[in-house]
């Protein structure tokens, strides 16, 4: 047996050697600082002396460093250096996933990393975890993002109403024009109409539809207020525009300069009110 004791000093030895970072002293558990009472952000591990429990370094914080005063990132981060910090030993956290997912709370993160410092800060707060539920933005209802606007010009012309919408999953956009006669409501475009047309096309954002009636030529019969609907399956918006038919160029002129006046004058107000 004795042979064997100075072989089992040995790797006891160097069992120590290797869980500690060079500079570590004694360690000395009442010499550790507490945690933040509110949670450490990308969770805690023990330091590079194994002796503490320490916050975990989060996105965007350094990390890395030399002997004992090395930082970890937490779980899911992974530690980035450059070409300048390659010297200094130091580096920056970053997320390893840089796709948005969506919590059990309803909340879009950006980053799975977001999600876990998420749910570790309500387990701090003894509310309920927040965990994954899908990859990807949450499911939400249409919101117009632009809505169609106010359009002047004379017959004959080329005239057009545009509408954005985002939603999750992606809308789908319908155009109707409002009708003013009593027991008509409003017709579903583009009907039978030779001189109007509807495009639809996603983007420019993800998630997001754009649309457009297009009219040409314009006639007494295309006057009027058109309604952009947007609808998936969590719900519906919508929003109305108008195509004003005007005697002259001149008309569509001062249309224009009022429009302008009026959207002047709302911006003044709201600043100097």
């Amino acid at each position: 047996m004795q042979p064997l004791l100075p072989l089992l000093w040995a790797v006891a030895v160097l069992s120590v050697r290797v869980s500690s970072a060079p500079g570590c002293g004694p360690c000395d558990a009442a010499q550790c600082a507490p945690l933040p009472a509110d949670g450490c952000p990308a969770g805690s591990m023990p330091d590079a002396c194994g002796c503490c429990t320490v916050c975990a370094a989060a996105g965007g914080e350094l990390c890395g460093g030399r002997r004992a005063a090395a930082r970890r990132c937490g779980a899911g981060l992974e530690c980035v250096k450059g070409d300048d910090e390659k010297k200094s030993k130091m580096g920056i956290c970053v997320c390893k996933s840089n796709y948005e997912v969506c919590g059990s709370d309803g909340v879009t993160y950006r980053n799975g990393c977001a999600l876990k410092s998420a749910g570790l800060a309500a387990e701090a707060q003894g509310k309920e975890p927040v965990t994954l539920l899908n990859k990807g933005r949450c499911a939400s209802a249409p919101i117009i993002v632009t809505a169609p606007g106010q359009v002047y010009n004379v017959s004959g012309s080329q005239v057009y109403l545009s509408c954005e919408a985002v939603g999750v999953p992606t809308p789908v956009l319908t155009w109707k024009k409002v009708s003013l006669m009593k027991g008509q409501g409003m017709e579903l475009l583009p009907g039978d109409r030779d001189n109007l047309a509807i495009q639809t096309r996603g983007g420019p954002e993800k998630h997001e539809v754009t649309g457009w009636v297009l009219i040409s030529p314009l006639t007494s019969e295309e006057a009027g207020s058109y309604e952009c609907h947007a609808s998936n399956s969590k719900g519906e918006a919508s929003a109305v525009g108008q195509i004003h038919l005007v005697e002259s160029i001149q008309d569509v002129n001062s249309q224009l300069v009022s429009c302008g006046l009026m959207v002047f004058l709302d911006v003044y107000n709201f600043l100097f009110d």
